[in-house]
Parts: C-alpha cells; sequence; structure tokens
C-alpha cells in the first residue's frame, strides 16, 4: 500500500507504525466527518426504532401434594422434583400458548401505514411536517384503532385488508378480493358471501390514514409469541422461573405476559384435578366388586355353618386364620396399588420393582401358611377357608372406602403445584433499543469507515509522495516546490498575471524555483552546453508552469534568458507574455517560413526572451527532426546565459527526446501525489534507449498538509518555517 508507507520507497514488509499513525492523525478533519456522520446515523437511526419494553413475572414450583399415598418406602423412590425444564416446555407448549392467542385476539394484527425512511420518528414525535396530500396517509402519535371482532374466510389468513379513515367515525375498507366496503366505528360491517365480518371498536385517527388489518394463522400468531417469550429458571435447582415477554405496546406487553401465566397456572390445576379424576374413576369402579364379593362370602360362610351345626375354631387355628387372612388383605391392598402404579410406571421402574417383590414375600409367606391350613381337619379347613374369604372381602371393601373418601377430599382441594409470587410488570423504561449503546456503535463505525477511506484513499494514490522513491531510483531531486495556493487559482488560464515569480515573489514555491536556479547553477558549471529540456511523464505535472517561473527567477537574477516552447502541438507559453497566436515561432524557424530575428520575442521581464510554438504543423517530430534544431540550440546557446525547452510530456510523444539530444541537461519535471513511479521509470527507459540521461527531477506541487498525513512531512518542515519566519 502506497500510503503505509509508500511501497515505491520502501520495498520491505514491514509496517511502519508511526507513520501510519502521523497518516491518521494528517487525515483527522477526514476521520472526524466520517464519525459525526455516524453518529447523526445513530442518532436518527434510535429517533426512528421503535421502542421495546419488557415485563417481568415470577412463578414458584412446588413439590406435588395430595398425590396418591403409596406404602412406606415406595414413595421415596418417586422423584418430587417440579422438573423445571418439563415444566418449561409445557409453558411454551401450544397448549398454553394457543389459549393466550384466542383469549386476547392476538392473531389480529392492526398495521398503520408508515412513511418511509422516517415512518417511526414520523409516528412517535410530533414532529413540525406539513400536512401535505401525500404525507396524510401516514401515522401520527396517538392514533391507531382497536377491533372487537375480525372473521375472515380461510384463503384470506395471512392477506392484508386495506382500511382507510373516511371521517371521524366512518372507514371503507378493500378486501383481498377486491371488493370495496364501508363502515362505521362500533356497527359490525359483514359480507355473508366472503365469509367476512369485522367490528372497530375505537378510532382515533384523521381522515387519509391508512392501516392494513391481518388475521393471521393460530400456528403463525403462536410462533410470534414464542419469539417473544423468555422463560428460565433464577438459580440452578431454585424451582423459580422467571418469565418475559417484550413488545411494543408497553400495556399489551403486561397483559399478554399476565395472560400466559395465569394460563399456565389453570392447567396446572387442571391437570392436577384430572390425575384425581382418574382414580376416583378406577375406585368407583371396584366399590360394586367389592361389596358383592362381601354378601358372596358371608352367605357362604353362614350356609356351612349351618350345615355343620355350628363348628367352632381352636385357638390355633383361629392364630392360622389371622395371619392368613392379614396377608391376603395386604396383597390385596398390593394389587389395588399396582394397578395404580402401573398407570404411571413401566414394569421396569424402581417403584413397580419394588412392589413387586414386596408381593413375592406375601406369596411366598401365604403358601406356606395355607400349606398349614391343609394340614387341618377337612370341617375346620372350610372354616377357615370360608371365614378368610369373607375377612378378605370385608378388608377389601373396607379400603377402598377409605380411599375413595381420601380421593374425593383430595379433588376437592386441589390447587396445583405453580404459584404466582410476581404477577406480570412492565419495565418503566424500554429495554430496546439502547441509546448510548446504539449510537457508541456507529460512533465507532463511523470512525472505521472513516480510517478505511484513508487507508483505501492512500492504496489507491499510486503517486510518488515522497522525493527519497526518486533517489532511489537514481533520479537526483533539483528541487521541492511546494503547491501555491495563487497557483491553484489560477490553473486554467494563461496571462502574465498568472507567473506566479511576478505576482507573489515571496511564494513557497517561488523559493524552490530559487532553489531549483541554484542546483542548476552548481550543476552546470561542468556542462559545455546552456541548455536544458524540460519535460515530463505525462500532462499536468507543471511543466510549463515550472518553465516560466524559472526563466523569470533565472532573468530576476541577472541573467540573460531565453524561453523556448518546444511544444507544437499544444504549446502555450505564449499566453503568459501576451504573444499573439498567429505570430511566427519554433515551427515556422524550422520549416524556414521565417527567421530567428523574427521569432525571438522581448519580454516585460529584463532579460529575458521568448520564442513561441508557432502554428501546429501536422509533421512536429519530422520538424525537430532537422538540423534547424541543432544550429538553434548552439546559436542560442552563444546568445543568451541559459535556454530554456518547456517540452511536451515524454510518455505522449517522441517530440522531448528529440529535443533533449540538442538541449545539453534534461530535467524531469514530477509532480507530488500524481505521477506513479511507473511512468518515470518508462520515461528513464526511452531517455536510456536513445543514449540520453536524465540529469535530475523537480519534486513540484508537494502539499505539506498531504504530506503530514502520509508521513513525510518531517523532510520539508524547514520549507514551511521559513515562510512563517520570512513574514
Amino acid at each position: 500500500m502506497n500510503a503505509l508507507p509508500n511501497s515505491n520507497a520502501d520495498d520491505s514488509d514491514e509496517i511502519d507504525l508511526g507513520r501510519i499513525a502521523l497518516m491518521l492523525w494528517g487525515e483527522k478533519f477526514a476521520i472526524t466527518v466520517f464519525a459525526l456522520i455516524g453518529l447523526a446515523l445513530g442518532m436518527m437511526n434510535y429517533a426512528n426504532s421503535t421502542p421495546t419494553f419488557q415485563a417481568d413475572a415470577l412463578l414458584q414450583l412446588e413439590e406435588r401434594r395430595g398425590t396418591l399415598a403409596l406404602p412406606e418406602g415406595l414413595d421415596k423412590l418417586i422423584e418430587n422434583d417440579p422438573r423445571t425444564e418439563t415444566e418449561i416446555q409445557i409453558l411454551k407448549s401450544r397448549f398454553v400458548m394457543g389459549d393466550v392467542v384466542a383469549s386476547l385476539n392476538l392473531d389480529w394484527v392492526v398495521l398503520p401505514k408508515t412513511a418511509p425512511l422516517i415512518g417511526t420518528m414520523l409516528q412517535r414525535y410530533n414532529l413540525p411536517v406539513p400536512n401535505f396530500v401525500f404525507m396524510r396517509p401516514y401515522a401520527r402519535p396517538g392514533e391507531g384503532l382497536t377491533l372487537t371482532l375480525l372473521q375472515v374466510p380461510p384463503r384470506w389468513v395471512g392477506q392484508g385488508i386495506a382500511l382507510e379513515v373516511t371521517g371521524p367515525d366512518s372507514f371503507t375498507l378493500l378486501t383481498p378480493d377486491g371488493t370495496t366496503l364501508s363502515g362505521t366505528v362500533g356497527e359490525t360491517l359483514r359480507d355473508a358471501a366472503a365469509g367476512f365480518a369485522v367490528e372497530v371498536e375505537t378510532l382515533t385517527a384523521p381522515a387519509g390514514r391508512e392501516y392494513t388489518l391481518v388475521q393471521m394463522s393460530e400456528l403463525a400468531a403462536i410462533s410470534s409469541l414464542r419469539a417473544n417469550l423468555g422463560v428460565g429458571e433464577q438459580g440452578r435447582g431454585s424451582s423459580i422461573l422467571q418469565i418475559s415477554f417484550t413488545g411494543t405496546d408497553r400495556n399489551k406487553v403486561r397483559a399478554t405476559l399476565d395472560a400466559i401465566a395465569n394460563t399456565y397456572l389453570r392447567q396446572n390445576i387442571e391437570r392436577s384435578a384430572a390425575e384425581a379424576d382418574s382414580s376416583l374413576a378406577f375406585l368407583d369402579q371396584q366399590l360394586p366388586q367389592a361389596r358383592a364379593a362381601v354378601a358372596e362370602a358371608e352367605a357362604a360362610l353362614n350356609a356351612y355353618r349351618q350345615e355343620q351345626e355350628a363348628i367352632d375354631l381352636t385357638f390355633e387355628t383361629e392364630a392360622l386364620l389371622t395371619q392368613v387372612t392379614s396377608l391376603e388383605a395386604q396383597l390385596s391392598e398390593l394389587q389395588v396399588q399396582e394397578d395404580e402404579v402401573k398407570r404411571r410406571y413401566t414394569p421396569s421402574h424402581p417403584v413397580y420393582q419394588q412392589l413387586l417383590a414386596q408381593r413375592a414375600r406375601l406369596e411366598e409367606r401365604l403358601a406356606q401358611l395355607r400349606t398349614e391350613v391343609g394340614a387341618l381337619p377337612e370341617q375346620q379347613r372350610e372354616i377357615v377357608n370360608l371365614t378368610r374369604n369373607l375377612e378378605l372381602a370385608m378388608a377389601v371393601q373396607t379400603q377402598l372406602l377409605t380411599r375413595t373418601q381420601e380421593v374425593r377430599v383430595l379433588r376437592a382441594s386441589t390447587i396445583g403445584n405453580v404459584r404466582i409470587i410476581d404477577s406480570a410488570e412492565t419495565a418503566q423504561f424500554a429495554v430496546a433499543p439502547k441509546r448510548n449503546r446504539l449510537i457508541l456503535i456507529h460512533l465507532i463505525l463511523g470512525v472505521v469507515v472513516g480510517v478505511g477511506f484513508v487507508f483505501l484513499r492512500g492504496w489507491l494514490r499510486k503517486g510518488i509522495q515522497g522525493s527519497e522513491v526518486l533517489e532511489a531510483n537514481a533520479i537526483p531531486v533539483f528541487a521541492t516546490i511546494n503547491l501555491s495556493a495563487d497557483q491553484i487559482a489560477k490553473s486554467t488560464s494563461r496571462t502574465a498575471n498568472d507567473i506566479l515569480a511576478l505576482t507573489n515573489p515571496t511564494d513557497l514555491a517561488v523559493e524552490g524555483i530559487r532553489s531549483l536556479r541554484t542546483s542548476l547553477h552548481f550543476g552546470m558549471l561542468d556542462s559545455d552546453r546552456k541548455s536544458i529540456a524540460v519535460t515530463s511523464a505525462a500532462p499536468s505535472a507543471g511543466k510549463s508552469f515550472t518553465s516560466t517561473n524559472l526563466a523569470v527567477v533565472m532573468a530576476q537574477s541577472g541573467q540573460r534568458v531565453c524561453l523556448v516552447d518546444g511544444d507544437m502541438r499544444r504549446g502555450q507559453v505564449r499566453k503568459f507574455f501576451g504573444i499573439d497566436k498567429k505570430s511566427p515561432g519554433l515551427s515556422n524557424y524550422l520549416s524556414e517560413e521565417a527567421s530567428l530575428e523574427t521569432v525571438v520575442y522581448p519580454t516585460k521581464v529584463d532579460g529575458l526572451m521568448v520564442i513561441p510554438s508557432g502554428y501546429y504543423p501536422p509533421n512536429p517530430s519530422e520538424l525537430l527532426m532537422r538540423k534547424s534544431l541543432r544550429d538553434l540550440a548552439a546559436v542560442l546557446d552563444e546568445n543568451f546565459d541559459l535556454v530554456i525547452f518547456d517540452c511536451p510530456p515524454v510518455l505522449a510523444v517522441t517530440d522531448p527526446v528529440v529535443i533533449a539530444g540538442s538541449a545539453g541537461t534534461t530535467i524531469l519535471v514530477v509532480r507530488y501525489d500524481q505521477t506513479p513511479l511507473s511512468e518515470v521509470l518508462a520515461v528513464k527507459r526511452t531517455f536510456e534507449t536513445s543514449g540520453l540521461k536524465i540529469a535530475g527531477s523537480i519534486f513540484n506541487g508537494f502539499d505539506p498538509k498531504k504530506a503530514k498525513a502520509d508521513g513525510y512531512s518531517y523532510s520539508y518542515n524547514y520549507r514551511y518555517d521559513y515562510r512563517t519566519r520570512g513574514k
């Protein structure tokens, strides 16, 4: 990259951070402008952004209480934690969200028409905008409408229905089918054929405002609701859920979150009640069978006693009967519990497995007791069996009755395991956009873009930016001529008033030319010729400016100087000295149409003579190839102390090379930040191919401010200070 630093001056890959810092400091104005633009865009973006509000609520997930009792030991295996992640998914389910959408009609969307670019700003602030006709459809602060009914056919779901306010309480609708309907606030507007109905409850907008009504699908409304809902556990394992909801309407945000929390609470209670209802239905189904079993066992025992005429049991037999009955009652209770457990767990669950293990132990003990009962006499054994059946049936009936009463009590007192700790409340200030953060981001982006612009401009600048670049390529720099503000203002004209050495002799550019005069004086001491050819690689380098002012400065020092306009294609030197366009000049002399005396013109500067280009010939290169050019150079050398040939650009035509062959010294004018090094090297190769050599160069148009931005100003500070001291 040429700007950090110029690659022409240094081929190393190292980055000069100091020069980069100087470059950025020099371009601080441009970077500041971009930063201010970023700041303005940030403020505009903030003003044109719809504020987003957030409501928060707090829920507590409690352990489930009032569930059906399990045997001691089994209840310790049941997971009593609230299963936070499960509850979060239930909270965000379509079951809950759909109920909220339906209760608050969140699938009805009313969109005001907003102006391009500044629509939100115009809707938020009372801007002094004239009420032009084209501005009437756009929303303003405090305006809007609410609906109490919106019914659309399925084919219109998701499509916009245009509404235009026509009066204080009237409006017109344009349906997706292209039908226009007129309605009044508070009255239901129907289109029975299309299956469409709408009722506007309130309308606070002047005539001309436009809105769009949209009936969203339920899934789309639920998705939108979920996107703005946030749910998370407050602290790991705390069983406290913090739910939040964001939106652009402060009141609607609070109402929506409140509806979500209450809907979730209600379904939680209903879910707990449904569990009790299921258990109660099972128990009610078992009770009639238990009563029938008691009656049947009692009848069988009485019948056998009557048949055997009241057989009494021994103490040992009664004890054995009591144990058998107790075990069978426990097994019966376990069977009821198993029926309940199998509805909640799979057979591989630890709760189910422990229940099966307990039943196996009881059945093993019961089998042993039944073996002992089998050893009793037949009549006692039968009495034992019948008595056992009766007691077992009565125990089952009693257990079912007790459990039924328990479940009825639980059903009546069901409150769920969710509690609302903090109801929904909207924060006082909007959570987005963050004004300071947004403006700071835009400001930083502005600075970054500004720095990028500076680097990009430096990368795109291919011109030489330091005299050391020329020195490094074996092209000595005779002088550096500063950029002159006066010369820039007069760059489009060519008159005697535009010769800077005459109009402003104290200008820094003139001081640079005087420095050039001194360099040429010592540089041409050993030369046998007194003529120099001034050329450049391309136009606009400042050849004519340099040649003309150099000629004036040389003449002012007491030397006899002749300035020759060697550009017979576009020569303009004559204009500086007020010479008529039709006056004969160099082309006339070379074509032998005029003598030397007739083409040399005096000027107002003592000691300075000028030979203009003359008419523009069709074959300037051929004229310059004639021997008369060398003869002219020889004659001028004899009669003047210095002869300056103002030549055309080298890369455009071959004329400068021909003129340089007749001149003693060739000087190349290089324009700061415009002339690329590649062009300079091309000029050098062109001269070397012709057996000529460039004696040196002039670094023209040097801008100290730009150079400071590029990190080169330290090389030329003495010139800037010189002018300050000269005042």
